[in-house]
């Protein structure tokens, strides 16, 4: 059977065992006192705050010992949101190939001490996996893993060389486990100029949000204005099933306000909640953007104890509901999430999310 999770926190893409762990595990004292002493590195990227002109160089086929590579020239734009636990980073360059933009985003996890990094491509506009890892001696060093020409391979991001008007980044591939690295994306930046609003605010823009209902709406048939009903600022009111697929009825309330607002030249937009009820205090910040190429809309949330992205959600707007799916672990099993969103009138607006066993047939 579905179970409804009604209004805002179904809006952002919530998952209760994320957002409220319903066990907690002792910790051995040896894995308390690691904890405990971590050095916290939540300010470790405030160095990056501002704009930058980068000049970058991509290596063609890295793993392959070629230097061929093509050379662009852009500006990046990173400021702070959600109160300073992330940070968003717009890049747009030009090079031989014409004109690339991406966004970034770093989320801290105040648990592992480490730093993640997101990054969407305006082509392609896929979440990639995260690189995670931690700075040390004014040197960061975040890892992942991903494929290059259908081989496994590991990743690296280096930042170093950081002054207060520049820094050096470097990716580079590794195909023997990290014993060596080639360098497959360099960029040396410059600061350019730092607005005050861009390096103090935690909003995602520099403006703030309107009221629910003061933002026009656009029309656009590709689908990428479809949340424009949603950009603003509102007053929610959630409701919370605490035990869903269990068969129980015991719903809390909550009252919050939630900002949403438009980046990356509005094909995505960020969303920050705070709420308060019988449940205790709950923050959730939220990304959402749009495929160009599937004409999809993708959801992806963080909760302030996680720090991290989850699986997003991925769907379309059809006579003016969206209603985006994916896979989530609910009480240890994998269910389908589906979250759906819908304007009301012009400032209300509901959304809900609901769990199925069954593949999605109830």
């Amino acid at each position: 059977m579905l179970a409804s999770i009604a209004l805002l926190i179904g809006a952002l893409g919530w998952q209760p065992e994320r957002a409220f762990p319903i066990t907690a595990h002792a910790r051995s004292h040896h894995e308390s006192q690691s904890a405990d002493t971590a050095r916290d590195g939540k300010n470790d990227f405030d160095f990056n705050i501002g704009v930058w002109h980068t000049h970058i160089r991509r290596v063609l086929d890295p793993l392959s010992g070629s230097t061929n590579s093509i050379e662009l020239n852009g500006t990046v734009t990173v400021r702070k949101v959600w109160d300073g636990r992330a940070q968003l980073e717009e890049i747009e360059a030009d090079g031989p190939k014409g004109h690339w933009e991406g966004l970034t985003l770093f989320l801290y996890n105040p648990q592992s001490h480490q730093w993640n990094q997101y990054f969407i491509d305006s082509k392609i506009a896929t979440l990639t996996t995260p690189l995670i890892g931690a700075f040390k001696d004014g040197r960061g060093e975040l890892f992942s893993q991903d494929t290059f020409h259908d081989k496994s391979i590991l990743v690296r991001g280096v930042w170093s060389d950081i002054a207060q008007d520049s820094h050096h980044f470097e990716e580079s591939y590794s195909d023997d486990g990290g014993k060596t690295w080639a360098a497959a994306f360099i960029a040396d930046l410059t600061r350019e100029k730092q607005p005050a609003a861009a390096a103090t605010s935690s909003a995602p823009s520099s403006t703030a949000a309107e009221p629910a209902g003061n933002i026009p709406e656009v029309q656009s048939n590709d689908g990428q204005h479809d949340f424009d009903f949603d950009l603003g600022a509102w007053k929610t009111h959630s409701s919370r099933l605490l035990h869903p697929l269990t068969g129980s009825t015991t719903w809390v309330d909550m009252d919050g306000a939630t900002i949403v607002k438009r980046v990356w030249d509005g094909r995505a937009n960020l969303a920050e909640y705070k709420a308060d009820g019988p449940a205790g205090h709950v923050e959730l910040m939220a990304l959402r953007w749009f495929n160009p190429t599937t004409r999809e809309w993708n959801i992806d949330f963080a909760t302030p104890n996680v720090g991290t992205l989850g699986i997003p959600g991925i769907g379309q707007f059809k006579n003016g509901r969206g209603d985006l799916y994916n896979y989530a672990l609910i009480n240890g099993r994998s269910v389908l999430v589906r979250f759906s969103i819908w304007k009301i009138t012009s400032d209300t607006a509901q959304s809900e999310q609901a769990f199925s066993e069954d593949g999605g047939k109830t």
